[in-house]
This record gives C-alpha cells, structure tokens and sequence, in this order.
C-alpha cells in the first residue's frame, strides 16, 4: 500500500527557488530574496535556494581568484537572508560559498529558522571533480556529518549536489529523524554531450533522489539553477537543466519545475505520510545492522591474496 493514498491535511508547504545566475553577486542576491518572497507570498514555509547561487558556477575553472567570492558564516549573505526570514516568518535553506579560515573552504548551505535565527550549517561531504566541475580545487569536504535541523515547521536535513548520488548519506538524514532532504544543486551538462546521454544523465539524476525518497519514507526536495554559463569567451560553459522537483516519501513527483527560465516551485507535504508509509513499508525496521559493517571500507575485494607458506 502507498501511502499517499491515506487522508490527511498538507502542513508543510516548500518551496523551491530555481534561478539563474549571472556575474554581479549583488544582481543575483536581489534576484534570490525577490524569488524567496514570492515563495512566502504562495505561502511556502521552508523555502531552499540552489548551490552556490550568488554567483556563476566558477568551478568550471581552476582559478584562485575565484577564492576572492568566499565569505565568513555569519556574513553578509547570511545576514542579509536572516532579516528576510525573520520579516517573513519562513524558514530558509541559503547556500553560500564559506570561508572557514585563511586556505579552508566549504560549499556550505546554512539553515535559517523563521525567527532569523541560525539552525546550523552544513558542508558538502561529497566533492567531485570532473571536466568543468573542478569542486576538489576549491573546497574542502565537510566533517560534522549528516545533520538534522529542527525549525519552525519541519525537521529537515540539507545534502548538496553530489551528495545527491550516495544512500549512505540519505540514510543517515532519514536516521536521524529528518522528514524532509533538501538538496541545493547545480548540475547540468557539458557543451560536447550528445542528446541521449543528456536524457540518459537526467533520468539518473531524478531517478536517484526518488530512490531515496522511497528507501527511507521522506520527502525530497531538490532545487537546482538554470541557464548557460560560460567564465569567459574560450569556455563553452555549462547548460543547467534545472526541473528542480519535489517528491513524496512513496517516490511520487509532487511537483515539478520548467528546464530553462526561473521559477518559484510549491509543494504541499503532509508529515503524517511518513508514518503511515513506514507502516505499510517498514524497511527501517527490517535493517539487518549487524551486517552492514563492510560498508565502511573503500572496497570489498572478492579475492585475498596470501603469500605462500615458505619450504623447510
């Protein structure tokens, strides 16, 4: 049984900010706040932004002025958010590019509740490095592990991009009570990638964090950026597909947004989906613990090699 057939009243309403960026930081944030305020206006109480939206994805570079963009948390885009949820009374999921200390960076998203105040932040775990996705120049991986913040209006957890592809990650959100998993993202695809593989790379990615939904009975928001972003006139730049999407703890799409212009996306949740679905669908209490300890290593190799006894 699913059960998003089970009655119950919405009381949880998200919304997603799928946007583009472009070069003047203070162009996009003005962009972001006038997004995040229609989102309140539709009645959203926990609104997420998309990764690293302040400025242009720089990671298709590497290229040490682009350090010049990070800031300190708190900081002015924190701040400036801050007196946005405060005003609004909603909480608000802001991806920033943090500045810990002199030569350490995160991709962080911080969590501010309707009061303003901050929940927590949290640093991206999983950082790739791919062709004009170089995340290992610039960040440093995150080390206070899969949290969950509890606000106003939900208990959520945030995992950003990358993390996006790990069930080991979604799992331990969902354990630790998260009812909703928001992912800031900005993916998209190369200039040089045929249509297949493009349609092929974004059902894997839909695909994926549906999964997650379903393996754990939470819902899964993700938002991601759009447009084309090119750093300079010799890079072809990046087309970012956006249809950032919402989906129930059953797998079920809520809602959905366009591939190509900005676009403020609601979806209503009803929170005691969750139980009913973990009901109906106990994979959680069915875990067999006690033999999950080889999911810490790197890689199980089916063969040992041993050397061979010597001759007396």
């Amino acid at each position: 049984m699913f059960a998003d057939n089970v009655a119950g009243s919405s009381d949880l309403r998200i919304g997603l900010v799928q946007m583009g960026c472009v070069d003047d930081v203070s162009k996009n944030l003005e962009k972001a706040e006038a997004l995040v305020r229609l989102a309140a206006d539709k009645s959203a109480q926990v609104i997420c932004l998309p990764e690293l939206f302040a400025t242009k994805y720089f990671c298709q570079t590497e290229d040490s002025a682009q350090f010049d963009f990070a800031e300190p948390v708190p900081g002015p885009t924190t701040e400036q958010f801050s007196a946005v949820a405060r005003e609004l009374g909603v909480v608000l999921v802001v991806p920033v590019f943090e500045r810990r200390a002199a030569g350490i960076y995160h991709n962080s998203a911080v969590v501010l509740d309707a009061t303003g105040a901050t929940c927590g932040i949290y640093r991206k775990m999983h950082i790739p490095d791919d062709p004009q996705f170089y995340e290992k120049y610039y960040f440093a991986p995150g080390d206070h592990g899969y949290l969950v913040f509890d606000t106003a209006f939900a208990r959520i957890s945030v995992l950003i991009c990358w993390d996006q592809w790990y069930p080991e990650a979604a799992r331990l959100a969902a354990l630790r009570g998260a009812q909703v998993i928001f992912y800031p993202t900005a993916i998209g695809w190369t200039a040089n990638e045929a249509k297949l593989v493009r349609q092929q790379q974004h059902e894997a990615w839909r695909t994926v964090q549906r999964s997650h939904s379903i393996a754990n009975s939470v819902y899964v928001a993700s938002v991601n950026r759009v447009g084309n972003e090119a750093l300079d006139a010799e890079i072809d730049g990046l087309e970012f597909w956006g249809q950032s999407f919402v989906c129930s703890p059953t797998g079920t799409v809520l809602a959905e947004a366009n591939g190509d212009v900005d676009e403020v996306l609601i979806a209503d949740c009803d929170l005691g989906v969750i139980e009913e679905q973990r009901r109906s669908w106990p994979f959680l209490r069915d875990r067999r613990v006690d033999t999950y300890g080889e999911l810490s290593e790197r890689y199980i190799d089916s063969v040992i090699f041993r050397p061979a006894s010597s001759k007396s």
